[in-house]
C-alpha cells in the first residue's frame, strides 16, 4: 500500500486545519475515546436538538495521529446538520468500509469526503485510529 494513496490531501488538509476541533461549551452529548494501542484520545461533544432528532453541531478535542484527528474532523463536518439516524448509518457504513467491506456507490457518496479514507482499510495497523471517532459518536449517541 502506497503512503500517499491513504495520506490523501483531504487527510493531510483536516489533520493540519481541523475545523471541528474545539471546545463545544452547549453540548447534551458528551463521550471520550481513547485507542489503547497508540494512544490517540479525544473527547466528543454534541449539540443534540431539543426534539432529540438532529446533531446541530459536533466538535472534538484531543490528540493521535494524523488519521485519528483527520477522521474526527471529517466525521464532525459530515454529521452536523444531520438526524441522529443518518449519523448511525454513517457510522455504519464507514465501520464497514474501514474494516474492508466493499460499498455501494450510494454509500460511497452519502459517506462522501470520508470515503477518500478508504485506503485506510488496508493497514491494519491505522483501522483503529481512523475508527476511533466513529467509535466514540457511536457511544455518545447511545
Amino acid at each position: 500500500m502506497n503512503r500517499a494513496n491513504v495520506y490523501s490531501a483531504a487527510l493531510m488538509e483536516h489533520n493540519a486545519h481541523p475545523d471541528y476541533k474545539y471546545e463545544l461549551a452547549d453540548f447534551t452529548h458528551t463521550h471520550e475515546g481513547v485507542n489503547p494501542s497508540c494512544g490517540d484520545e479525544m473527547v466528543l461533544r454534541l449539540r443534540v436538538s431539543q426534539d432529540g432528532l438532529t446533531i446541530e453541531e459536533a466538535a472534538f478535542t484531543g490528540s493521535g495521529c494524523a488519521v485519528s484527528q483527520a477522521s474526527a474532523d471529517i466525521m464532525a463536518e459530515l454529521i452536523t446538520g444531520e438526524s441522529i439516524e443518518e449519523a448511525k448509518h454513517l457510522i455504519d457504513i464507514f465501520i464497514r468500509m474501514i474494516q474492508g467491506d466493499k460499498l455501494t456507490e450510494d454509500e460511497k457518496d452519502a459517506l462522501d469526503e470520508a470515503y477518500q479514507l478508504e485506503g485506510i482499510s488496508r493497514m491494519p495497523a491505522r483501522v483503529k485510529c481512523a475508527e476511533l471517532a466513529w467509535r466514540t459518536l457511536d457511544a455518545a449517541l447511545k
